[in-house]
């Protein structure tokens, strides 16, 4: 945050001095900044795998800088994943890698399978995805939840096809709070990806759904927008997801 307004504040004083007019450089910067973030809200809408292409570009250069230890848990999906940047320290001492991406469809995570998960050699991989599939971004195309648990089979086959033995764990879609109109599509879902889950032993459904649940059966632990998780989620979040893990991998890890 303080880097990105360090950036804004050097953009406005590089404006200023050129165009020798403060507010009018403020405006330039406003028009910039509402144009850039019109392109980057566009994306969202966008069914096409090629539309998450420049987060996969900056994965693959974080990586050339600093490559990842091997045998890591990548956790993957869309924003629920993408937004949790207190992964590291939830999961500890897992050994876990984020390659979450904001607005991410599962067809489309499928796609970069090869980019994003398999050169890890990943000990285990954790899925977060099928929310935006359902919902749809603005006017994108919405899919059934017998698609999304196509897409989730067509997702696992994939890394299996490269990594036989490597165990997928699918997290329950989080109860709606906003995306009301899509709650029995997300429990369908869920119904769908755990009974699927247990005809694989290498696959694997860690519900979440009931401890984001109040007393009363509304959702707690979602932000202002009602769709992504505020602190007390991720709290929530990494409470359950690290025991379903730590049973399978903690007294394991390397």
């Amino acid at each position: 945050m303080t880097r990105a307004v360090i950036g804004l504040l050097g953009v406005y004083l590089i404006l200023a001095l050129a165009t020798s007019s403060p507010l009018g450089a403020l405006a330039l910067e406003a028009i910039g900044l509402l144009a850039l973030w019109a392109v980057y809200v566009a994306r969202f809408t966008l069914d096409d795998p090629r539309a998450l292409g420049p987060e996969v570009v900056w994965f693959g250069a974080k990586d050339r800088l600093s490559r990842p230890r091997a045998e890591v848990i990548v956790f993957t999906g869309s924003s629920t994943i993408a937004h949790w940047s207190s992964l590291q320290e939830d999961m500890a001492p897992l050994r876990v890698l984020n390659r979450g991406i904001n607005g991410a469809r599962i067809h489309q995570i499928t796609h970069y399978i090869d980019r994003i998960i398999i050169p890890y050699r990943p000990r285990a991989v954790v899925l977060y995805a099928g929310e935006n599939d359902i919902s749809g971004v603005l006017w994108s195309a919405k899919k059934t939840p017998d698609e999304v648990l196509s897409a989730f089979r067509a997702f696992s086959e994939r890394i299996h096809a490269r990594l036989p033995d490597v165990p997928i764990h699918f997290i329950s879609i989080k109860p709606p709070k906003r995306r009301a109109k899509s709650g029995r599509s997300f429990q369908a879902v869920n119904k769908l990806v755990k009974e699927h889950c247990a005809s694989d032993k290498r696959l694997h459904f860690i519900d979440v759904v009931p401890a984001l649940l109040d007393a009363d059966g509304q959702p707690r632990g979602l932000g202002w927008d009602g769709i992504h998780l505020n602190d007390e989620g991720y709290r929530i979040l990494a409470s359950v997801v690290k025991t379903c893990l730590a049973a399978a991998y903690l007294d394991a890890a390397p």
